[in-house]
């Protein structure tokens, strides 16, 4: 991965609000033509198309911050890992990113990949270390009133849908498989996911549409941070 953070100098010239064709010609380009040779020769394409959407993507940082804190922001890089994939071609074919919330009272983070036909954003906790995970749980086998609610309302619905991530199909060591709110407790990945189409991501409102669904999401990022950050008495665990 590599950081990037808006600079001084992006400070003074206009930032990218818009995802162009000629970004989705070059990764098409690309997944037909995924070798390290045709690569080489168009790596000057690739570098303008990397600046352009590094440019829409602080431009969204900045758009993140006129209602949260953002921390830090992640374009993830094009080279693949293929050391243990059976899959050796060597470059993905799609631009990411992802942006750290600030402070450790603000849990929860966002995520946006850009790639013809599967463009989509994500939030919510993909891989919540083992003591948060057993809190989440403990909390559900408590009370998941807070949680429906957030999940029933409307607006959130129409935006995001449902909860999903990777689950075990029985309740986890220590929980009633006959809890009320089993559906939650088994839950190990708590995620959100929003797909945008081809047309929807070259509009001129993506950015827009992007951070009206980030700014959705905050009831239920409020939740998890408020149950992150304190014990089941409801103590802080903050210093």
């Amino acid at each position: 991965m590599v950081n990037f953070s808006l600079k001084s100098q992006e400070l003074g010239r206009m930032l990218e609000t818009n995802i162009t064709k000629s970004t989705f010609q070059f990764l098409n380009s690309l997944k037909n033509n995924n070798n390290r040779d045709w690569f080489t020769e168009h790596k000057p394409t690739f570098q303008k198309e990397q600046e352009k959407v590094k440019s829409f993507f602080n431009h969204l940082l900045q758009l993140l911050n006129t209602h949260d804190e953002i921390e830090k922001l992640k374009v993830f890089r094009i080279y693949r890992d293929v050391r243990f994939s059976k899959n050796k071609t060597p470059y993905k074919t799609h631009f990411s990113a992802s942006f750290s919330r600030a402070g450790k009272h603000r849990r929860g983070g966002y995520y946006l990949q850009i790639a013809p036909g599967n463009s989509f954003i994500a939030t919510g906790f993909w891989a919540p270390e083992k003591n948060d995970l057993l809190r989440i749980r403990k909390e559900w086998e408590l009370d998941t009133s807070e949680l429906v609610a957030i999940l029933n309302d409307t607006n959130f619905k129409n935006i995001w849908g449902p909860l999903v991530g990777e689950e075990l199909k029985t309740a986890p060591k220590g929980f009633d498989k006959e809890d009320p709110n089993i559906e939650f407790i088994r839950k190990k990945q708590f995620i959100f996911t929003k797909s945008f189409t081809n047309e929807e991501v070259l509009s001129d409102d993506f950015d827009e549409q992007i951070d009206q669904a980030f700014k959705a999401i905050r009831p239920y990022f409020d939740l998890m941070s408020s149950i992150l950050t304190t014990n089941l008495n409801g103590e802080s665990l903050l210093d």
